[in-house]
């Protein structure tokens, strides 16, 4: 049985990549490919098909875009009065259900939502929305994990991968989403087969409202445990990029614990790279961080896109030690961040970089570099 996901929370990102047509799915009108679509796309080769699912239902065109603000995680299925409660509620212009869980992919533990791909594809980037081969593929029993899980976790393209009482799951898509540690996007049909709870997601779009007051609103209004995060949040100007000159005395990691983490950090050099392991012997690029700032008893949310809002953004060429180094490499969505390292000082870094790789330090490569982040254990505390 997959365990519940207990926290799933980002910002809105972006695109996928446009792909063949499944076997015995409708065909999707043409799409004119770009050139990072063309470099994925690749025509399904006529294997049986070995996912236990129904027979694939066309999937519907798509409408009207709806940006998400929130995403809501109950410990039962909504009921038609929750849903009402939430619909009810100033801001909110549109709601979308899906089931979340976390299963077992590859051998590997991914948070995963089953969808109905016809209205679950407006909550999504233009792009991705606009992809009838990618969502005729999901509704036709492929799997659409993001760049970061299929690329660095070694998942290829267009395989198929164990994927429990599932049997097998092709990889249909790249396909960075936005919902931050979701990882990984099926049907509805595909989401009964893994064993995923019944209704227990809710997006919700509220694109005039407060995002942190619509979530205590919402957090009060349903029972309780449930969760709330906050996705591609609304939030007033006074919130936004704070310069670090603005920031409280005490906000930032002091020498001794920059000192304990960048210790804890190199004590790793050597370690395998892992996809979504955070220690104490295997990590991804994101876990390390978490485990290493943690030992210096600075709490740092797990996902690479959480950090990146842990503190005020500095100039490469002031970069200290114990700050962090942030990448935009997915093709899918170049606004996206995919990777994390830290910066060990001497333009060098210290890093978990993918799947056949091992902790070590490095120089610093500036292709596609983000940003610098100093982080501040009060605002990372506050992430979520």
């Amino acid at each position: 049985m997959p365990f519940i996901v207990v926290a799933l929370v980002a910002v809105l990102t972006a695109d996928v990549l446009l792909l063949t047509r499944p076997e015995g799915a409708v065909a999707p009108a043409a799409v004119e490919a770009t050139p990072t679509q063309r470099l994925l796309a690749e025509k399904r080769p006529q294997t049986p098909r070995t996912t236990p699912a129904a027979t694939p239902q066309p999937v519907a065109p798509l409408g009207r875009l709806h940006k998400p603000n929130l995403f809501v995680l109950t410990r039962k299925p909504f009921t038609n009065e929750l849903l009402q409660k939430v619909a009810k509620l100033s801001g909110v212009r549109a709601l979308e259900l899906a089931d979340a869980a976390s299963v077992t992919l590859d051998g590997k533990r991914v948070q995963t939502l089953a969808v109905n791909p016809s209205t679950f594809r407006a909550y999504t980037p233009k792009v991705t929305a606009s992809s009838d081969p990618l969502w005729q593929n999901v509704a036709a029993g492929d799997v659409a994990v993001s760049f970061v899980l299929g690329n660095d976790g070694g998942l290829s393209l267009h395989s198929r991968v164990p994927a429990g009482s599932a049997g097998q799951l092709r990889i249909g898509a790249y396909a960075t989403t936005g919902f931050g540690a979701v990882d990984a996007v099926v049907s509805k049909d595909v989401g009964r087969t893994l064993g995923l709870p019944h209704d227990n997601a809710l997006i919700v779009s509220a694109p005039k409202a407060d995002s942190d007051k619509l979530r205590k609103k919402i957090l009060g209004a349903l029972p309780k445990g449930t969760q709330v995060a906050l996705v591609n949040p609304v939030l007033p100007p006074q919130r936004q990029n704070v310069p670090q000159q603005n920031w409280p005395a005490g906000s930032f990691m002091t020498g001794e614990q920059l000192t304990v983490a960048l210790k804890a950090a190199v004590s790793k050099l050597g370690r395998p790279y892992v996809w979504g392991a955070e220690g104490p012997e295997t990590f991804d690029c994101s876990g390390l961080v978490q485990w290493a700032y943690a030992q210096a008893g600075v709490r740092m949310p797990r996902v690479t896109h959480q950090q990146w809002v842990t503190g005020p953004q500095v100039p490469f060429a002031q970069a200290q030690p114990g700050d962090l180094l942030f990448w935009r490499n997915d093709p899918t969505n170049p606004d996206y961040i995919s990777h994390v390292a830290i910066y060990w000082g001497d333009g060098k870094m210290l890093h978990a970089p993918r799947t056949g790789d091992v902790v070590k330090i490095v120089p610093v490569n500036t292709r596609n570099l983000a940003g610098v982040v100093r982080v501040s254990p009060i605002a990372a505390a506050k992430v979520r």
